[in-house]
């Protein structure tokens, strides 16, 4: 009878997850991403022009908040990881960020939010200290219910996908595609649609629509319950690579033996070791110390600030072995920041007619971003993967590590062209004596602007998914939640990388005659084809850099135990990345 019973669990836990579950989960994302782009595509204008903000006081806005909401997920992630599991976390920071939304919509339907409209030519009037006081609140709760949603979204969603079987595993890495291709099609909504009616209708519309999808998509979710493959929250990782760092200072002055002698106990990793146990590397063998054994060392219950599990000791490898590949991620963000404020803002000055009665919004310009990015998206996954296989023999095509390499020097050539698109522009507006009005429209088409855009939509295609599979596939299966909120930590430290940088232009390339390569009021005077390049310089750097780390990197190795046997002999070891 015991054997029927968990026959019939088995079977049950069998039909769980699967394809069957990504509408619910991807609705979630896309409503999401539906609300932060839908706002965040157009922020800069809704800050100038509503709320009279500077040009460059805007631009640290706008990337701080976005900053401040790639941030977040670290907390979100330790949430999820330690207590209360993926799926609560999400369904709560949802309703969290539905209230940040909510709010947000009702600053931008009611005047008195709002500082009045300008008059003519008088000086506009900035928001006073209340209207900033609401409107910063009510991004907080967006950022902190990004903070839950992010992380643990993409995770939940590949968690519905065994680690074990192989024909499951081919569906993750292919998942990772198709979450990004379902985010960028939102995006893509956002940045026509969205901005549209912000621009045509009003602001209210424009916030209230993101503010509805996000509230059906919550209820949509949570009717998916019963479909879920549920893990179980292991407890805090951040309290197990502690315990590992603590364990190994303390028997420092121990020397390392041979690596079968270190303490393994597979029944207390059972809990964060479903896919195999990590296998015993030759780097940082520092750490090994804290899996020796010593007298005073109870194997059966070990103290684990004094002893720990040749597992739990990898795991920690594993984490600083992505620390530098992580930070080669943060240069590609600052680039593409600058989409959101400069680039904007370029699109601003120029002719954006596609016909006499229609005008291309400026915030839908990021609209190339995407369609290129998914364009991309859909190509990789149909040809060049096929392709790429026949020479690699991977099933994926490339690895990773090589589709971030890739990523990184279309980055450069997007920065670069768009400082020579720059140029053009500003010789566009002399030629027609321009250069002094601000707000006049040049007569040069927007479309100059579609290759820099386009490129940046491409790297982020090869790059930002081959930075999230690396994330996941080389993280410890316990954290995978951190591991994506690693992913969003690259683009909140990127964001806060442009506010620096910015900041840093604006401040040491100011003149005594009031010019500046960043000029708060006209573009015109400014010399913003320099910022780019500076830029561009730097992701060269940056790119050296990566090739190095990316050279001497070890893939995660685990070691399976075979159902059939509990013997040596029914051991295997493979990498992570065995796809």
């Amino acid at each position: 009878m015991e054997k029927m019973e968990d026959n019939k669990t088995n079977l049950s836990e069998k039909q769980k997850g699967g394809m069957l579950t990504m509408p619910f989960i991807f609705g979630n994302e896309v409503c999401e991403k539906l609300a932060v782009v839908g706002f965040g595509a157009n922020m800069i204008s809704y800050l100038t022009t509503q709320l009279h903000m500077p040009l460059t006081k805007a631009a640290n806005t706008l990337t701080n908040f976005g900053g401040t909401a790639s941030l977040t997920p670290l907390l979100g992630a330790f949430i999820a990881d330690s207590f209360a599991g993926r799926f609560w976390t999400i369904t709560i920071a949802s309703i969290i960020y539905q209230v940040g939304m909510a709010s947000l919509t009702l600053s931008a339907i009611l005047p008195q939010l709002r500082p009045p409209p300008c008059a003519g030519d008088q000086v506009c009037k900035e928001a006073d200290a209340g209207q900033l006081a609401i409107l910063y609140t009510s991004l907080l709760f967006g950022a902190l219910g990004s903070g839950g949603i992010r992380p643990c979204v993409v995770a939940f969603g590949a968690d519905q996908f065994s680690g074990t079987d192989p024909k499951q595993v081919t569906r993750t890495w292919k998942y990772f595609n198709w979450y990004y291709f379902v985010m960028g099609a939102s995006m893509l909504v956002a940045v026509t649609v969205l901005v549209y009616i912000q621009d045509n209708v009003g602001w209210g519309w424009g916030l209230g629509i993101p503010t509805v999808a996000m509230f059906l998509s919550i209820i949509a979710f949570i009717i998916g319950y019963p479909l879920y493959q549920h893990l179980d929250p292991s407890g805090s990782p951040f309290t197990r690579l502690l315990q590992v760092a603590v364990a190994a200072f303390r028997k420092r002055k121990l020397a390392v033996p041979d690596p079968e002698l270190l303490y393994k106990n597979e029944e207390m990793d059972a809990s964060i070791a479903l896919e195999g146990n990590l296998a015993h590397t030759k780097q940082i063998t520092f750490l090994d110390k804290a899996a020796i054994v010593t007298e005073e060392d109870n194997t059966k219950s070990p103290n684990l600030w004094r002893l720990n599990t040749i597992h739990r000791v990898e795991e920690l490898k594993s984490v600083i072995r992505m620390g530098p590949i992580w930070a080669a991620g943060i240069l590609l963000i600052t680039a593409y920041a600058q989409q959101g404020t400069f680039s904007l803002q370029q699109a601003k000055t120029m002719d954006r007619h596609l016909s006499k009665s229609f005008e291309i919004p400026a915030g839908s310009m990021s609209v190339f971003t995407m369609v290129s990015m998914l364009s991309t998206i859909a190509i990789y996954d149909r040809v060049l993967v096929h392709v790429a296989r026949r020479f690699t023999g991977l099933d994926r095509g490339i690895t990773f590590l090589q589709r971030m390499g890739i990523g990184f020097v279309i980055s450069i050539l997007a920065t670069l062209v768009a400082g020579f698109m720059e140029v053009k522009r500003k010789k566009a507006a002399l030629a027609h004596g321009l250069e002094d009005k601000a707000h006049s429209i040049i007569p040069i088409s927007v479309f100059w602007l579609v290759p820099q855009y386009s490129l940046h939509g491409i790297a982020e295609a090869f790059m930002s998914i081959g930075h999230l599979e690396f994330f996941y596939d080389q993280s410890p299966e316990s954290m995978r939640s951190t591991a994506a909120a690693l992913f969003w930590l690259s683009i909140s430290m990127g964001n806060y990388v442009s506010t620096l940088l910015v900041s840093l232009v604006h401040k040491f390339s100011a003149k005594q005659d009031g010019s500046n390569w960043l000029p708060d009021n006209n573009l015109n005077k400014g010399k913003l084809e320099y910022f780019y390049w500076l830029i561009t310089c730097l992701q060269v750097f940056n790119l050296i850099y990566y090739l190095c780390c990316a050279k001497k990197y070890t893939l995660k190795p685990i070691q399976f135990q075979s159902k059939e046997s509990d013997s040596e002999e029914g051991r295997s070891v493979e990498l992570a990345s065995k796809v």
